[in-house]
């Protein structure tokens, strides 16, 4: 195995641990992972952390939905908001600084974890 694939194991081990315990999360482990330990420019590991991540997810929204455990009036207005949202990321990721990208992804991060905390 060589050393890119022994991080890919690595880092989806991880990343499928996380998404696993937590419901999701996956890609706050995901692309650090892949920025400092696997040297992924920062585009490419945002872009890459939503490509892995979309399977687990979509497998889990699915397992939810099929269990009645999310309100459908929840979920197609929200789903919309995603696909939406997701869409005008993806295009803005490619057009934004990747110092810019750090920075709010980490600010996200410690927001997210100091709400957990509280």
């Amino acid at each position: 195995m060589n050393r890119i694939n022994g991080y890919a194991v690595g880092g989806g081990l991880l990343t499928g641990a996380a998404n696993g315990l937590f419901g999701g999360g996956g890609g706050m482990i995901a692309v650090p992972y892949l920025e400092k330990v696997a040297k992924y420019p920062t585009a490419s590991a945002h872009a890459t952390a939503i490509a892995v991540v979309l399977p687990a997810t979509l497998v889990s929204a699915a397992v939810y939905l099929f269990f009645g455990l999310v309100p459908f009036f929840v979920f197609l207005p929200v789903s919309v908001g995603v696909l939406v949202g997701g869409f005008l990321g993806a295009k803005l990721l490619g057009k934004t600084d990747p110092k810019i990208t750090a920075v709010v992804f980490s600010v996200l991060m410690l927001v997210a974890g100091v709400r957990m905390l509280l």
